[in-house]
């Protein structure tokens, strides 16, 4: 039925069939599992009609928690580790496989090094370390017309003309590998081809001097490589901040509702990652603890017309509430996006939990031009209506791309709900000015 339907993309209802066909093992047989496969579908069909860009995230962790099911910690922890996989293409390999809440600060940290508007991410600085590792000179100048005149060639370095290769034929690629190679033997156990990185690409990475054009994955290694190669101090104190070296912060959201009623995604990062008891029991006992309560009235965090900037603490709570851009789709963490006043401050606006939402650059100052609007929901989060080109059907939407799929649910329902009390003037709801 969705495949028929010519308001979704069917690639990605292909997509989503292939994946739940890929847990029939996995669900056993029976009631039971009967029952369980169509939950996966119902949901699955719910995800494609609501948001596209968050549906295939949203349909994969599904998959994934099947798969998953109620492995014993001794299970998780004999499989974690790092694995050198060996050399190839004249790189060497390795495999890191982590628990969730490890994976949480390795996003953290990677986020915090991908802004570039943070010391750990200056790419000046992330440009010298990438030279003390690769031998590259990252100090040259851009072009030919900045050089001094005694850094220019000799007399008649002008008259010599560049001789370049020919390029390879249409659709050859030189570098190409025999596709009867053995490179699959390297892929771990259980593999297969839809598991691959992201953003994982054939296409040769420009030099490292062109630093804002590398691919984020480069990006990361060096700034790895620079915690690695950083320099302690004698006594045992944190190093020095510096250009790769990242404080990996991470929100977990605990539920006390969903505590209390036994379910599993009681406890959550801010990045919507799962965590068993154990995790956050251990996470409790050693990690900083800074208390954010949600669902208050925000009154300790509201400053008013005090001051026109958000505070700290009001950028924290923030995060922790809505994980990243408010902008459907968008992938954005919470970390990069910008603290936005619904109401403009030069207009009496108030500096407060309430009138505030999160968005990363892009979306920021499209909706300042106009090309969305922010809607202010009484006793709810604030949502968005896109241009009705975008969407006819004019419906109010959250973005859910950094929620586990029980909350996208749960969300998406919220916002059906809330547009039809909206179209039935039952909610009085107020749109935000650009």
């Amino acid at each position: 039925m969705q495949f028929e339907d010519p308001n979704i993309d069917p690639r990605l209802v292909a997509s989503a069939a292939m994946k739940l066909h890929s847990v029939r093992k996995d669900l056993g047989e029976g009631k039971a599992a009967e029952a369980k496969k169509q939950q996966l579908q119902a949901e699955s069909a719910a995800f494609l009609r609501s948001e596209p860009k968050s549906a295939r995230k949203h349909i994969n962790d599904l998959v994934a928690q099947v798969k998953a099911g109620k492995r014993p910690l001794k299970a998780l922890l004999d499989g974690i580790g790092i694995f050198k996989r060996g050399m190839r293409k004249g790189l060497v390999e390795y495999l890191v496989r982590v628990l969730p809440s490890q994976s949480a600060y390795i996003d953290a940290y990677f986020a915090n090094l991908d802004n570039p508007s943070t010391v750990a991410g200056n790419r000046q600085g992330l440009k010298d370390v990438d030279a003390q590792f690769t031998g590259e000179d990252t100090n040259g100048w851009d072009d030919e017309g900045s050089k001094p005149d005694w850094a220019k060639g000799r007399p008649g370095d002008e008259d010599v003309e560049d001789i370049e290769d020919d390029p390879p034929e249409e659709g050859l690629n030189p570098d190409a590998e025999d596709p009867h190679s053995q490179a699959d033997d390297h892929r771990p156990e259980g593999e297969d081809e839809d598991h691959q990185p992201e953003g994982d690409s054939s296409e040769p990475e420009p030099a490292s001097g062109e630093w804002e054009e590398l691919k984020p994955e480069r990006r990361r290694l060096v700034g790895f490589m620079a915690l690695l190669m950083s320099e302690r101090k004698p006594n045992g104190s944190p190093p020095d901040q510096q250009a790769g070296l990242a404080s990996s912060q991470v929100s977990i959201i605990l539920d006390w509702e969903k505590l209390q009623r036994k379910m599993e995604d009681f406890a959550v990062t801010s990045s919507g990652i799962l965590l068993s008891p154990g995790e956050a029991r251990t996470a409790l006992c050693t990690a900083g603890i800074l208390p954010v309560v949600l669902n208050g009235k925000s009154l300790p965090l509201d400053l008013g017309r005090t001051q026109r900037l958000f505070s700290k603490a009001q950028v924290r709570a923030l995060r922790a509430a809505y994980r990243g851009c408010s902008y459907p789709g968008c992938s954005m963490p919470a970390q990069r996006c910008e603290a936005d006043h619904l109401d403009p401050w030069e207009k009496g606006g108030r500096t407060d939990i309430k009138s505030a939402v999160l968005n990363c650059l892009i979306h920021h100052t499209a909706r300042h031009c106009g090309l969305f609007q922010a809607v202010k929901i009484p006793g709810s989060r604030p949502m968005v209506l896109l241009p009705p080109e975008l969407d006819p059907e004019q419906k109010l939407r959250i973005n859910t791309y950094f929620m586990t799929p029980a909350e996208a649910l749960e969300a998406e329902a919220l916002a059906e709900e809330t547009t039809a009390r909206w179209r039935a003037g039952l909610l009085d709801v107020e749109i935000a000015e650009p």
